[in-house]
């Protein structure tokens, strides 16, 4: 069992005994084939479902006459609902499981975990920002670019705010006025223009009015949840609880309750997921205009994202994971597959949040007390694949428009890109939102965020996979440290047991009672944390 767990969290090597082994031989391949089978029959089903949206999407624009724009929202209607029910779930989901985790965990071990959290996603925020940056300026997707004429995006820019309006607006979000309006509103600054009047006389000694125009702050409510701040309320709430004590009890064990009823949802949610995934694929080419034009005039820019969302996810997270862990980064990948998968097919790492802790506890071995803690806290600070494409951006909007760049803006970009990403929306082309600050930050024209927007349905879903792989891996890391520390800890525990329980009694049957936990050879007491590694919830 223990060589089992094992490889199911990315060890290298297989996981079997080797005494007793039978003899191989067809009717044991096969049975070993079919449980296979069963084992990654959703991740099977989920490429499954990719793979089919591609074609259907493909197959429909084949057809003669093109769809309108209401046939095309009916062509993706199962696409609708699985976001629907994905997004159901994040309200609950994410408020319980941060409550429940941050009561079960002892304050200075909450600490540390936080700590090392925060570590890790601010570094592996600013790699990927450094990365996107770097190739960029390889690659220089600005140069000989012709933008493309682009009819309709004026509308979907975001209003232009100064950087320090911006972050205000952040620490506003992390401390929301009013819990029950969070949960679908969230606070954005505003910007208007009052005419001040004022009667000047002039030279010759006639009165004239003068008319001043003045930009006034007009900050309010705008759609969209404030993840930020219900998070924020939900881990002080938790700490809340747990120092209570014995009186809090009973509202923990709610919390506990109502997340685990919450992972049974999302058990049968995930069964529909590959349809789901697959007529949002299909749904989306079927919406693709002229692709042909597009790719031709921004092909650089995209080949440079999806390269830098390939280095990062592919080479840069697993080498941080093998370097820490010494195991096999590509299976604790492949357990995280459906995930994954969802992440591409509604460009929202909020929505993937359900699926992927479902994963990760299942396939990976990641407890609950570290999955439902660290997953809603990097689904909503760590934006790898954000920073990376806004720093591209950024860069690529300035070669567009011949402006240079020196050494202190790449640096005001590195920064402003790492920084900006913990307050981006975890919902599609949140991070476009986010890019108006990077811009600003250097002064470069906000205008053409319109050519970014053309082109953001594509490069947003790489982003969003590789959010949400670096959540994965954070949780994965924070697994090992935990039970690294938790078994020298235990360790230290049961020697002191062990030595206060010969010195009390001179039987010889307390000191060999004891003596099996502590012999030399055996691997550290980890069962009482490994416990719920693999605990299923159906």
């Amino acid at each position: 069992m223990a060589a089992e767990k094992g490889a199911s969290n990315g060890d290298i090597g297989p996981a079997h005994d080797s005494e007793g082994e039978e003899p191989r031989g067809p009717g044991l391949g096969a049975s070993r084939l079919r449980s296979c089978l069963r084992a990654n029959l959703l991740v099977l089903l989920t490429v499954a479902g990719v793979i089919a949206g591609v074609a259907v999407g493909l197959g429909v624009r084949q057809m003669p006459g093109e769809l309108t724009p209401t046939e095309v929202l009916y062509f993706s209607f199962p696409g609708e609902l699985l976001l629907r029910l994905l997004k159901m779930i994040i309200l609950p989901l994410v408020v319980c499981s941060l409550v429940a985790g941050a009561a079960s965990l002892d304050p200075s071990a909450l600490g540390r975990l936080g700590g090392w959290a925060m570590l890790y996603f601010l570094l592996t925020t600013l790699l990927a920002s450094s990365i996107g940056v770097t190739l960029a300026f390889i690659v220089q997707p600005g140069r000989g670019a012709s933008p493309p004429k682009l009819v309709g995006q004026e509308e979907n820019m975001p209003q232009s705010k100064d950087v320090a309006d911006s972050f205000l607006d952040l620490i506003r979000n992390i401390f929301p006025s009013n819990l029950v309006s969070a949960a679908f509103r969230s606070y954005a600054t505003s910007y208007a223009m009052l005419p001040i009047k004022k009667n000047i006389t002039d030279e010759q000694g006639a009165i004239v009015e003068n008319v001043t125009m003045i930009k006034v702050i007009r900050g309010g409510e705008v759609e969209g949840m404030n993840i930020l701040g219900l998070v924020v309320f939900a881990i002080v709430f938790g700490i809340a609880l747990r120092k209570l004590g014995a009186e809090g009890e009973i509202l923990v064990k709610f919390f506990n309750s109502f997340n685990e009823a919450t992972m049974v949802l999302v058990t049968w949610i995930m069964w529909y997921a590959p349809l789901g995934i697959m007529f949002l694929v299909a749904g989306k080419i079927v919406e693709m205009e002229d692709v042909v034009a597009l790719f031709t005039s921004l092909g650089k820019y995209i080949v440079c994202c999806f390269v830098g969302h390939a280095i990062h996810g592919l080479l840069v997270l697993p080498v941080i994971y093998f370097a820490f862990t010494r195991k096999n980064p590509y299976r604790f990948l492949w357990g995280i597959f459906t995930a994954l998968a969802t992440a591409f097919g509604t460009s929202s790492s909020s929505a993937t949040l359900p699926l992927m802790i479902k994963c990760v506890e299942e396939n990976n071995g990641v407890s609950k007390h570290i999955s439902r803690f660290i997953l809603p806290i990097g689904a909503t600070v760590n934006m790898d694949g954000a920073a990376l494409f806004q720093c591209v951006a950024a860069v690529f909007i300035a070669q567009l428009n011949s402006i240079p760049l020196n050494f202190v803006q790449v640096i005001t970009i590195l920064v402003t890109a790492t920084a900006s990403s913990v307050g981006a929306a975890g919902i599609p082309a949140g991070g476009i939102l986010t890019l108006a600050i990077i811009l600003e930050a250097v002064g470069l024209p906000t205008e053409d965020i319109s050519l970014i927007l053309a082109v953001d349905w594509l490069v947003d879903r790489t982003c969003t996979v590789l959010n949400v792989e670096g959540d994965a891996f954070g949780a994965g890391l924070l697994q090992v440290y935990t039970e690294r520390t938790m078994g020298r800890v235990e360790a230290e525990e049961l020697m002191e047991i062990k030595t206060d329980a010969a010195t009390a009694s001179d039987r010889g049957a307390h000191t060999e009672e004891g003596s099996p936990l502590i012999k030399k050879g055996m691997p550290p007491p980890l069962v009482r944390f490994n416990s719920c590694e693999k605990e299923s919830v159906m």
